[in-house]
């Protein structure tokens, strides 16, 4: 287990180099001109595009401008995101809180009532039941996220003004941070908010993360549904089902123990891809509700061509998506001990 852990890390460094080589190189495709123009800063420096070019040796090679940026990024500089005024580092600091934020609010209902609904259409194959839910699958893996959004805003903020548009908090409750009135201690607002004993903070922040939890909810769920569906229906046709049956064993017992249990397997690697495909879901959601997390700002750099942004973003999404990948190996083998590494 150890050297399979070991050799999994060992190839994070190896990806990464891979994921931020590829960006440098697709940014190559726009002119040197284009990517100066990230640099600039007042109109005054709109006439000194070519020294702009020089300085920062964006008509040197493609191996060139890569190697500069690395020596800079394994020094802790990362460069300076011009999309948000600050250092990419402290960017990513400041803002992936509230990602991580809504990726937990979204995950934790996305699995456990994709779950239970591809399980209770397995078990209910045929019937009304698997009816319903198939179409609700089919349903949400049709509906794009944006359109969904903008759906929600329009019914929920704009027609009945029934919850918050845009942010993760408003501005009386914001005001509370800002004075260190509330103190940051984790970075999640609701946690924090918490911990300061001020639940209306605490609410206020969960109606902003409503309507974005349940764009990246409703989009997801659908491979999870049918994964699970699937899944279940051959543990349930499989022969040790047949024979805890013939034992007399209750359906209950079944269903839990023994064909849920061999299901996960396969739930689990989709759960996994499910977290990577939220990282993608949220660019657009934060974009779309003005969340102040990574992904807007990420969705920004890439528009404004602020290619040590989009590096540093890539970095860690490439990041996240490798240790999620190798905590999906090892749940692997607590859910199903057959399962070794050598």
């Amino acid at each position: 287990m150890l050297t399979f852990v070991t050799r999994r890390l060992l190839a994070l460094p190896l990806i990464l180099l891979a994921v931020t080589f590829l960006i440098v190189l697709v940014m190559q495709l726009i002119p040197v001109e284009q990517r100066a123009a990230a640099y600039i800063t007042d109109l005054a420096q709109l006439s000194r595009v070519p020294e702009i070019i020089k300085t920062n040796h964006l008509d040197a090679s493609v191996f060139e401008q890569y190697w500069r940026w690395l020596g800079q990024a394994l020094g802790g500089n990362l460069g300076f995101s011009r999309t948000s005024g600050q250092p990419v580092l402290s960017t990513l600091m400041a803002r992936f809180p509230a990602t991580l934020e809504l990726t937990l609010f979204t995950l934790i209902p996305l699995i456990g009532l994709s779950v239970w609904l591809g399980s209770k259409a397995a078990v209910q194959r045929g019937q009304a039941a698997d009816a319903v839910i198939r179409v609700i699958a089919v349903i949400s893996y049709s509906t794009p996220s944006f359109v969904l959004g903008v759906w929600l805003l329009v019914i929920f903020y704009g027609a009945l003004n029934l919850l918050p548009g845009t942010g993760n908090l408003s501005n009386d409750s914001a005001i509370y941070f800002l004075t260190g009135e509330i103190k940051r201690v984790t970075g999640l607002v609701t946690i924090d908010s918490l911990l300061s004993g001020r639940p209306d903070v605490f609410w206020d922040a969960i109606k902003h993360l409503i309507m974005p939890v349940f764009t990246l909810m409703i989009v997801g769920s659908a491979g999870l549904i049918k994964g699970t569906r699937t899944s279940m229906l051959e543990a349930l046709n499989s022969d040790y089902i047949r024979t805890a049956r013939a034992k007399g064993i209750t359906e209950r017992v079944v269903i839990r123990k023994h064909a849920r249990r061999n299901a996960l397997l396969t739930v689990i690697t989709l759960a996994g891809l499910s977290v990577s495909g939220l990282l993608q879901g949220a660019v657009i959601a934060e974009t779309l509700f003005g969340y102040p997390g990574v992904g807007a700002w990420a969705a920004q750099a890439a528009a404004l061509g602020d290619l040590p942004g989009v590096l540093g973003f890539a970095l860690l999404a490439a990041t996240i998506v490798v240790l999620i990948n190798l905590g999906t190996d090892l749940a692997y083998t607590i859910i199903d001990p057959r399962v070794r590494y050598a």
